[in-house]
Formats: structure tokens, C-alpha cells, sequence
């Protein structure tokens, strides 16, 4: 079975209240990502019709500093799917009410993974890729996947050499006593 990306896309918009900042008024980054893990939670559920749990999340920058009485706006995609996981983007921007300004403030890609009412992995439907958008979406989600794979063997306890690294490390705010 197949689905399209457009058959489970979510947005939510939500008013930032003074309990959701932190000390420099601002809003929360844990907050926003809490919100977006819901969102990522009901996209792939969505697409998936199962519950699913959160597998990873890839990279998480906060461009811009979201204030209290904005409306943020997040909206979830499913970008590529695997047997029982989905990758799902995640967009989301800023609008002051008063101007009317909106700004990026953060995008990211969780992996989310299929569940059934006893925890095991379930098969998900495949994805319908019907623009040139999905078809970039889906082909990036598999290049950040094979990243991802060189990144964690490259780092290994048994393969590190420790060598390799010592003269780029003389560059950095750290003190190397061994």
C-alpha cells in the first residue's frame, strides 16, 4: 500500500504565552521541541494508522528567537518511509501579530517508528512521490541516512584512532592531558 504526503500533513498554530518562555523572555527551546515531537507523533500516526514513538530526531538548529505573543506555525510532512519507519519534516515559523512579519525559525527531520498495542514494529505504507519536491525530499532523507551510518562506525571505540585527531583538536578551547 501507498499513500500520498498530502494525506497526513499536519499544522498546528499555537499562541507563545509568557509561561512557555525562559529567563531572557524568550521562547523555550525545549518547549518548541516538545511541540514538535507532537506534531511528528500525529504525522506519522496519521500516516502510519498506528501509534509511533520517536526514534531520532536529526538536527535541531534555532535560527531565529520565537517572542511571546507570536503565533508559530508548525507543519509536518511525511518525507520518506522505510519498512517500519518514517522520516518526517518538520517546518516551523513565526508570525509577530501585530506586523504581520513571519520568520523561519526551525527545521529538522524526526524518525519515527511504527508501533502495535504490543510494542513490536509494524510495516507502514510506502510513500507516493509525486513532485520533484518529494522526490528530493525522500532522496535526502537516504543520503542523511548514510551520513548518519559512516558518522557512528567512524566514532566506534574499536575503530577511533585516537592519533588522527590529537593536531585538528590543538585548534580547538580544549586541553588534551593524557
Amino acid at each position: 500500500m501507498f499513500k500520498s504526503a498530502k494525506e497526513s500533513q499536519v499544522t498546528i498554530t499555537e499562541l507563545m504565552l509568557p509561561a512557555h518562555s525562559n529567563f531572557s523572555g524568550k521562547i523555550h527551546g525545549g518547549y518548541i521541541l516538545n511541540l514538535m515531537d507532537q506534531i511528528a507523533f500525529a504525522c506519522s500516526s496519521k500516516h502510519s494508522r498506528h501509534y509511533c514513538v520517536t526514534a531520532s530526531v536529526n538536527r535541531v538548529d534555532f535560527l531565529n528567537p520565537i517572542e511571546v505573543g507570536e503565533l508559530v506555525t508548525l507543519k509536518a510532512s511525511v518525507n520518506y518511509t522505510g519498512r517500519t519507519s518514517m522520516v518526517i519534516g518538520v517546518r516551523i515559523e513565526a508570525e509577530n501579530i501585530q506586523t504581520g512579519e513571519k520568520k523561519h525559525c526551525n527545521s529538522s527531520y524526526f524518525t519515527m517508528v511504527a508501533k502495535d498495542e504490543n510494542g513490536n514494529n509494524v510495516p507502514v505504507p510506502g510513500l507516493i512521490l509525486d513532485s520533484e519536491q518529494s522526490v528530493r525530499r525522500f532522496s535526502r532523507s537516504i543520503a542523511r541516512q548514510e551520513q548518519a551510518k559512516h558518522r557512528t562506525t567512524k566514532f566506534k571505540s574499536t575503530e577511533f584512532k585516537m592519533q588522527d585527531y590529537l593536531e585538528l583538536l590543538k585548534e580547538h578551547n580544549a586541553k588534551i592531558k593524557l
